[in-house]
């Protein structure tokens, strides 16, 4: 029986199980907010990954970029140019460098200290 039956039973004294449920509690908060920080800075990296995509693809260009081969876009007279021309060779504001993907997909490989994406796209997500 899991309780006295008899009144010279000793004493059945719960443990105190406070410290036990703190140190739990503070523990799994720490690792859950850890896990919340990296997915937040995954989401900002695929938000930003998705919105490069799109500034490229909607950018001007004359010609079709090849697989593997980095390419340098520009802001020419308020509008996105890319181009071969490295930004040394060409006095355009110069936005970043990227590389082509074989699954379609633009790799950033340098961009413009000068030029905020997601102030340019809108307000950062929350």
């Amino acid at each position: 029986m899991p309780y006295p039956v008899s009144r010279l039973a000793p004493r059945i004294v719960p443990q105190d199980l406070t410290s036990f449920k703190t140190r739990g509690i503070s523990r799994v908060e720490r690792a859950l907010w850890q896990e919340l920080v990296e997915l937040r800075e995954r989401y900002l990296k695929v938000i930003d990954a998705f919105n490069w995509n799109k500034v490229l693809y909607e950018s001007h260009m004359g010609f079709e970029p090849v697989v593997g081969e980095t390419y340098h876009l520009y802001d020419v007279g308020g509008r996105h140019q890319l181009s071969l021309i490295e930004p040394q060779k060409w006095h355009q504001k110069w936005l970043g460098s990227f590389r082509l993907n074989a699954d379609g997909r633009w790799q950033a490989e340098e961009l413009a200290e000068d030029f905020d994406l997601r102030a340019w796209v809108g307000k950062e997500p929350e």
